[in-house]
């Protein structure tokens, strides 16, 4: 006979929602993990401004001429590419138009869509990025033609201060996924512990901790939240502790709904008969049998806590620039809501309601597959 976790597996993989949502949650961890590697732009929080190109319409299209700086950035390793990213050690030129005239490159640079600069390049700076000789006159015009002349394609278009709006969308599902990982694990630590207290030892102790509960619970979590942010600062990390902190009360209550109802059944009776202690019957015979509720709080607060960071982060006391978070992204292009390039504004905003109706659709999945009285 088929196991609980296998049943209610078998159920989960029958609701199309649940599976849908597990696998936009894939793509995005996916994402996430290789956002360096997946986008465009490969620089440290995907932050290439070049404010000629500011405001485009996805789907822009514009030549680089990339020049190479003095001190040009050291080649990193793979594994601090894949976290950090590869610092440019260029600076990108859009131009419209060039032509080689001896050891000159002469551009037509961009500046907007009506007006663009003539601007005259020596061969070697473009190359080498400072003065020196080259022999080789034809050699290096097909260097640069091929290796310093390239076409990039703005997919979803460039922020007010020109930066790839696709990368900076990439790099930021890491923000969401990191805080709802990091304040889910928060608040099942201090929900489960206080819960199981609570539900197992009740008297006093339950009393107590129902108390806390109902104060933490009268207070507006945004309200909480700001006042945790302001007293341990902005920041990357002090948004994950404040929201994790602020998330533990529901887990609590229904931890302690689970464990007063397991606590009065036979098994626990018969570890009280063979003396074991209340650690050990707590950890090793009650909280396995509470699993399924776990789990299904977990997908809901994750998907919480991505909505509270986007929040925080569009009021200006979340994760702060240049580390690109999509609420963080909202506001620095909402006002092109109103003008000619909504999708600035609306592009994080997809990415905010599709990843968090992915947890939700889990949650509902979860929720149904570790029913007990569900059928087979």
């Amino acid at each position: 006979m088929a196991s609980f976790s296998q049943q209610a597996w078998k159920r989960l993989k029958r609701n199309k929602g649940a599976m849908a949502g597990m696998v936009v949650i894939t793509l995005a961890l996916l994402a996430g993990i290789f956002a360096y590697f997946l986008s465009p732009d490969h620089t440290p929080y995907a932050n290439r401004m070049i404010l000629e190109i500011s405001g485009q319409k996805p789907g822009f299209k514009m030549h680089m001429l990339v020049i190479p700086s003095a001190n040009p950035a050291p080649r990193r390793s793979w594994l601090h590419r894949l976290v950090y990213g590869q610092e440019s050690g260029a600076a990108w030129v859009p131009v419209t138009a060039w032509e080689f005239k001896g050891d000159s490159i002469y551009a037509q640079q961009y500046v907007d869509e009506a007006t663009t600069a003539p601007k005259t390049y020596p061969l070697a700076q473009v190359l080498y990025g400072k003065d020196s000789v080259i022999h080789d006159i034809k050699a290096a015009r097909q260097a640069i033609a091929q290796e310093r002349i390239l076409l990039r394609h703005y997919r979803l278009g460039t922020d007010k201060f020109g930066r790839d709006i696709l990368s900076r969308l990439l790099v930021g599902t890491r923000v969401s996924l990191s805080v709802g990982c990091i304040a889910v694990l928060i608040s099942l630590t201090i929900g489960i512990f206080l819960g199981a207290v609570a539900g197992y030892f009740r008297g006093a102790t339950d009393e107590a901790v129902m108390w806390l509960i109902n104060v933490i619970w009268s207070v507006p979590t945004l309200l909480l939240v700001f006042a945790i942010t302001l007293a341990l600062g902005k920041g990357f990390w002090q948004v994950f502790i404040a929201v994790g902190l602020t998330m533990w009360v529901s887990v609590a209550r229904i931890i302690r709904g689970q464990v007063m109802s397991l606590r009065e059944l036979q098994f626990v009776e018969a570890t009280r008969a063979l003396g074991y202690g209340h650690v050990r019957t707590v950890v090793r015979h009650i909280l396995p049998n509470i699993l399924g509720p776990v789990m299904v709080v977990a997908a809901s607060n994750f998907a919480t806590a991505i909505v509270v960071e986007a929040g925080l982060s569009f009021l200006g006391v979340g994760v702060q620039p240049p580390q690109p978070s999509w609420g963080l992204m909202i506001k620095e292009n909402y006002n092109f809501i109103i003008t000619h390039n909504p999708l600035l504004a609306l592009a994080p905003g997809f990415a905010i309601m599709l990843l968090v109706l992915a947890f939700n659709l889990l949650g509902n999945g979860l929720r149904d597959a570790m029913d007990v009285k569900g059928k087979i």
